[in-house]
C-alpha cells in the first residue's frame, strides 16, 4: 500500500506498519538481547517521526509566501491548516530551503535503514537478535520488506532533490516593503527600591519575505533530533 499513496501522511503511516513489524519481530523472540533491540527501536523510531512531522510543519510554513497554480493543490480540503499533504508537493524542495531538504533526507534515510543513522543500528539489533536465537527466514523476510519500503523512501527523496520545482513567490508579496519604527515609550524599572523611567530609542525596521524565517524553537528541536539522528555513530551504543 505504501508504493501506491500519493499522500505523504499516509506514506509515513503504512511505513509505521513496517516499523512495527521489526518491534514485534524483537518481542517475540524474548532474549535479553531481543529487549534491548526492541527498547531501543522504540526509542529510535519516536525520534525519527516526530523529526519528520515537525519538518512537514516547517515545510508548510516557509511555504507560505509561494504559490502553486497546480489545480489538484488548490482543491486540497483543510490545506489552510495542513499545507503539506501530496509527496508532490515537495517536487523541487531542495531549491527553496536546503536545510530543511536535508534534515528530511537524513530523517528518512534512518527510516529505510542506511548507514550510518540510527535507523540503521536498530535494525542492525533486531535482525541480529532474530539470527543469534535460529530465525532464519523471518529474517530474510524483514530484509526483504525494509528494501520494499526504501523503494518509496527514495521517492520522496528524487522528488525534493531531482524534480522541478512548481512554486513560485506571490507576484503579491514579491516586491512588498514595509518599513516602520518602535516608538519611544516609557519603561518603569526598580532600582535601589526606587522606581527610574527608562526610555527606548526609535528603532527603524523593515520587513519583506526575507523576515519570513521559522521560528527558534522550530528550528532548535529540529537540528538536536537530526545530529541525534546522523551522529549516533560516534556514540554506537544503546
Amino acid at each position: 500500500m505504501g508504493l501506491t499513496q500519493i499522500r505523504i501522511k499516509r506514506l509515513f503511516a503504512y511505513s509505521t506498519i513496517s516499523h512495527v513489524g521489526f518491534i514485534l519481530l524483537a518481542l517475540s523472540i524474548n532474549s535479553i538481547e531481543s529487549i534491548q533491540a526492541f527498547i531501543f527501536y522504540l526509542m529510535q523510531y519516536s525520534i525519527s517521526n516526530l523529526n519528520a512531522f515537525i519538518i512537514l510543519i516547517s515545510i508548510g510554513y516557509s511555504l507560505y509566501y509561494f504559490i502553486n497554480s497546480t489545480e489538484e493543490y488548490k482543491e486540497l480540503e483543510d490545506k489552510n491548516n495542513s499545507p503539506i499533504q501530496l509527496i508532490s508537493q515537495i517536487k523541487g524542495y531542495f531549491e527553496i530551503n536546503p536545510f530543511l531538504a536535508l534534515s528530511l533526507t537524513i530523517t528518512i534515510f534512518s527510516f529505510a535503514g542506511i548507514p550510518p543513522l540510527l535507523g540503521f543500528f536498530a535494525k542492525q539489533m533486531v535482525l541480529s537478535a532474530a539470527l543469534d536465537s535460529g530465525y532464519i527466514f523471518i529474517t530474510l523476510v524483514a530484509i526483504l520488506t525494509s528494501v520494499v519500503s526504501a523503494v518509496y523512501y527514495l521517492n520522496i527523496i528524487k522528488q525534493i532533490f531531482f524534480d522541478k520545482s512548481e512554486y513560485i513567490v506571490n507576484p503579491e508579496v514579491k516586491n512588498i516593503s514595509i518599513q516602520g519604527s518602535i516608538v519611544k515609550s516609557n519603561l518603569f524599572s526598580l532600582k535601589d527600591n526606587k522606581a527610574e523611567n527608562a526610555v527606548l530609542p526609535e528603532v527603524k525596521v523593515t520587513f519583506n519575505i526575507n523576515s519570513v524565517v521559522l521560528s527558534s524553537s522550530l528550528t532548535l528541536t529540529i537540528s538536536v533530533l537530526t545530529l541525534i539522528i546522523l551522529l549516533f555513530i560516534f556514540v554506537p551504543q544503546e
